[in-house]
């Protein structure tokens, strides 16, 4: 990887500078899925990705105007090791502009050339761009209160048939679900549908919770709910019918992530 595709490359990842999520009566946000791909290596990929990350590239970004933003390594997930990147923006054109930005940053861009001259920091990209759904509009951040320990969060690719099967189980989401998933203790973090990238029908979403023993209870709940076993049993609505593929992983927050 020479230095102008690095800096290329990490200049295409924004981070954000929001806390909170859209207004319910907003516009779907669109959300960027960044993964970098990494090794096992004796210098140390990873811890030295993870620091250009959040010392150096986390301001630039910040001030491009994306978010919130997400940081995450993989505690059980294909491709591990990588860091994956989360980040929201008011439109495509906010998105555009953040990687403009951020390209043009005169200070970033020094400090990425010093990161290129050394070992690489990453190995490939994968990027996937989601729209997020008209009845949960950006990213929720979960509360952190003082003291406590990260959560653990999964990330979900419901793959469909057809356009319309997956019109469907976002409709389920949307009809119900994902109110439900808040009183079963799934504390929801997005839910968009994929609008570039591979797989495609699909949907992604992210749940957070306390941690793996609560994950369990959780889902647990949630499965057993009458209000699930409902809302799964209508005509055309079953698991056969809308999803036809899932794929997901368990992460947890890394140093400057904006969501713990």
């Amino acid at each position: 990887m020479n230095r102008r595709n690095f800096v290329a490359g990490v200049a295409a990842a924004p981070l954000a500078s929001s806390l909170s999520m859209r207004p319910a009566d907003s516009k779907p946000s669109f959300l960027e899925l960044r993964k970098f791909l990494l090794r096992n290596t004796t210098d140390n990929q990873r811890g030295r990705l993870t620091e250009f990350v959040a010392r150096t590239l986390a301001p630039a970004l910040i001030g491009a105007g994306a978010g919130p933003i997400g940081l995450f390594s993989p505690q059980v997930a294909p491709d591990a090791p990588f860091l994956l990147l989360l980040a929201a923006y008011p439109s495509l054109d906010a998105f555009d502009q953040a990687h403009t930005k951020v390209g043009q940053d005169e200070a970033f861009l020094k400090e990425a050339e010093k990161a290129a001259a050394g070992p690489l920091l990453f190995q490939r990209q994968e990027v996937t761009l989601l729209k997020a759904f008209p009845g949960f509009p950006g990213i929720e951040l979960p509360p952190v209160e003082s003291g406590r320990a990260p959560r653990v969060f999964e990330l979900r690719t419901y793959e469909s048939d057809t356009p319309l099967s997956l019109k469907k189980k976002i409709g389920m989401f949307e009809g119900g679900e994902i109110d439900l998933f808040r009183k079963c203790g799934l504390v929801p973090v997005f839910f968009g549908q994929q609008i570039a990238g591979v797989k495609m029908p699909s949907l992604t979403y992210m749940v957070a919770f306390d941690n793996l023993a609560a994950r369990d209870a959780n889902w647990h709940a949630f499965g057993a709910s009458p209000e699930w076993k409902k809302i799964s049993s209508a005509p055309g609505l079953s698991d056969g019918e809308t999803v036809s593929n899932i794929t997901n992983m368990l992460l947890s927050p890394l140093p400057g992530s904006q969501i713990r």
